[in-house]
């Protein structure tokens, strides 16, 4: 009985990797679960009268409604092609310098992660509009696919993030279910995941300087780029960089709240694509379609994982996982790096949703019991789920990229270029695990 938590945690994984749904696998393993217990008597029947109100909770939270709208920003500005003009502004301002593209890249990368907040959409955006003119202009396979794939992870932890407004609310939820009351907002989640996003733009950035600047043939210098008129890069570069800031600039100075600012940016998304002449009603219903469906797939998986957590909750796991944690050795530091480990492991397998309304609410309610920082613990599961999803044989993004690329480039140079970008990674991560004031400070900042 005592371990029937973790044979349906294992059940559900494995089910997973079988190709299964994933709402439908979280909600149907947890029921399956529930009636063998209640059948051989382990479980009380009125413990799952709670589901009900789980599910009412899910669909009645004001947080969540962000999702769809930074959804239908990210599509819209994607489908007005807003970000291709983007990237060719940038690319002609900076394709002049030693390794101007590749900087272009993680410039565009950050900026495309701030307004769409989804990997996929950003990477295989970048793979498709970059990939092509990097090798065409003699820039090095492993460079230009490692910078393609670390830039369009950089969607997991530059704010607004959707997988921020995810993490945020799943950590809160779980504290309110084991302990009462709401230990993180998503705006401070926001505020507090700044600085070390800007941090790794910032080593990205340093790194491909450093490389280019040791070996020259990496990154051709490209003068032949024609020059960008001052009109074209303001409407290509500063009415998109406006709007970001706009989104972002309500919610760090709380004028407001991160849903209201999800409808700023898709309102101002879809004002952009009509001034750029990229609006008609065949656009609109492509992009409604496209954000129904993925907020459909969210807010399912979000049933099934409340359904979940309850079940795993009555079977007694998060008194397993809690007794685990305790006696780990090294105390909280010894549990953090357990939990990152598998975190990072299951970043292999399952997606970033799947594990932060699987994996979270089993292990938040513990490490926040145990003195752990909301928003620093929110952070460094960000961070190390987007290492997760760049590292070899099977990050995400990687699998994202070699859907686009040319037969002409190798796999092995995908996996070679994204190595370099691992560690910068793993070196923030460790930096914010020694120094968790780079993701506190900035809310406790601007909270006095």
């Amino acid at each position: 009985m005592e371990w029937l938590p973790f044979v349906m945690f294992a059940f559900v994984c494995f089910a997973l990797m079988a190709g299964y749904s994933v709402a439908f696998t979280l909600g149907g393993s947890a029921l399956l679960f529930a009636g063998v217990s209640v059948a051989m008597g382990w479980l009380n029947p009125s413990m799952l009268n709670a589901s009900a109100q789980r599910i009412f909770g899910v669909m009645n939270n004001q947080v969540l409604v962000a999702v769809p709208l930074f959804v239908f920003m990210g599509v819209m500005l994607e489908r007005a092609k807003i970000a291709e003009n983007l990237l060719d502004a940038m690319t002609r301002l900076f394709g002049g310098l030693r390794g101007g593209l590749a900087l272009s890249v993680i410039i565009v990368g950050m900026l495309l992660a701030a307004s769409t907040g989804i990997v996929g959409a950003t990477v295989v955006t970048m793979g498709m509009l970059s990939l092509p003119v990097m090798l065409k202009r003699g820039y090095d396979q492993a460079l230009s696919t490692g910078t393609i794939c670390a830039s369009g992870t950089l969607g997991q932890i530059i704010p607004p993030s959707i997988v921020l407004i995810l993490l945020g609310e799943s950590i809160a939820s779980a504290h309110r279910s084991s302990y009462g009351g709401d230990p993180i907002n998503v705006g401070d989640l926001f505020i507090g995941a700044l600085i070390p996003g800007l941090l790794l733009v910032a080593a990205y950035m340093v790194y491909v300087v450093t490389r280019v600047t040791i070996n020259p043939a990496l990154a051709p210098s490209n003068h032949d780029l024609p020059a960008i008129k001052m009109g074209e890069l303001i409407r290509s570069l500063l009415l998109p960089l406006s709007l970001i800031f706009l989104v972002l600039g309500s919610i760090l100075t709380g004028i407001a709240t991160p849903t209201e600012a999800a409808a700023i940016g898709a309102a101002g998304a879809t004002l952009l694509a009509i001034y750029q002449r990229e609006f008609d009603y065949a656009r609109l219903k492509d992009v409604m379609l496209s954000t129904t469906k993925t907020s459909s797939m969210v807010f399912m998986i979000l049933i099934g994982a409340s359904i979940f957590s309850l079940v795993f909750r009555a079977l007694g796991g998060d008194a397993q996982v809690h007794g685990l944690l305790s006696e780990m050795p090294g105390g909280v530091v010894g549990a953090i790096i357990v939990v990152m480990l598998v975190m990072f492991l299951l970043g292999f397998i399952l997606d970033f949703i799947e594990i932060i309304y699987v994996v979270v609410p089993i292990v938040a309610p513990v490490l926040l019991a145990m003195g752990v920082d909301p928003i620093w613990l929110g952070i460094m599961i960000a961070l190390n789920l987007q290492t997760s999803f760049l590292t070899p044989p099977f990050g995400f993004a990687l699998f994202y990229l070699r859907g686009v690329t040319p037969d002409t480039v190798t796999t092995r140079n995908i996996y070679r270029g994204a190595v370099p970008f691992i560690f910068i990674q793993l070196g923030l991560l460790i930096l914010l695990g020694i120094f968790p004031e780079l993701a506190t400070w900035l809310p406790e900042f601007l909270s006095e």
